[in-house]
């Protein structure tokens, strides 16, 4: 237990997403369980009032309904006060017409230090995060990004999307899902583990209900469930 609690750095893949209290632009929450029975999706950035992090907030929210149809919701973050970040989404709103309706975490240090956001060579500032969360507060994907590059959103909603397909459906997502050069938007099988499995790959396939090329390498359209 002793070791559990000394533990520092970002949490792992697959690791549940630490218990913690944070003041936000829309009051006090406990993280995760606020968002309970949700997937979400955390992302820090190095300050407000600056040229990347303003083009990024402003993404987020044009694309702020495809998350929570997904059931998925969004919460910012930075080693910023809270009025700091409520005269910026202020300044947003009032100077390029959009308004920030998701919540922003005040960070004290605490929490970036808990997710290992701060890099030792760019000063208190947090790096660009991204942490996706399912509903079981799972810590699904992290994303990991240099204060010089803006995130591609679409590209966020996109692995949101492809991860809840994959738990849905049994299957792998592959590069570029769903407009694959040479698959489309059709989706992986996962490899077969037993010599049975394998046989039964090809028995799919002679059904059309999925497409072989290997024993190991199979796919199928969605709508072949």
């Amino acid at each position: 237990m002793e070791q559990e609690k000394k533990k520092k750095g970002m949490p792992l893949l697959g690791d549940s997403f630490p218990e913690m209290s944070v003041m936000t632009t829309q009051g006090e929450f406990n993280l995760p369980s606020h968002f309970k029975g949700q997937w979400f999706v955390l992302f820090s950035h190095p300050g407000d009032f600056t040229p990347v992090c303003t083009t990024e907030f402003i993404s987020f929210q044009q694309r702020y309904n495809e998350f929570k149809e997904l059931n998925c919701e969004l919460i910012g973050l930075s080693v910023d006060q809270v009025f700091s970040h409520m005269k910026w989404t202020e300044w947003i709103k009032d100077n390029l017409d959009v308004e920030i309706e998701f919540p922003i975490i005040a960070d004290t240090g605490e929490v970036a230090e808990t997710l290992g956001l701060i890099h030792p060579g760019k000063g208190t500032n947090t790096v660009r995060a991204v942490f996706v969360v399912d509903e079981e507060a799972k810590i699904r994907i992290i994303l990991y990004y240099p204060q010089e590059l803006g995130r591609n959103m679409d590209e966020i909603v996109r692995i949101v999307k492809a991860m809840q397909l994959s738990d849905e459906e049994g299957i792998a997502i592959p590069a570029d899902w769903p407009n694959n050069d040479k698959f489309g938007d059709r989706v992986l099988l996962p490899p077969a583990k037993s010599k049975k499995e394998a046989e039964d790959r090809r028995k799919m396939a002679e059904k059309g209900e999925c497409e072989y090329q290997d024993w190991w390498f199979c796919y199928k359209n969605l709508n072949n469930r």
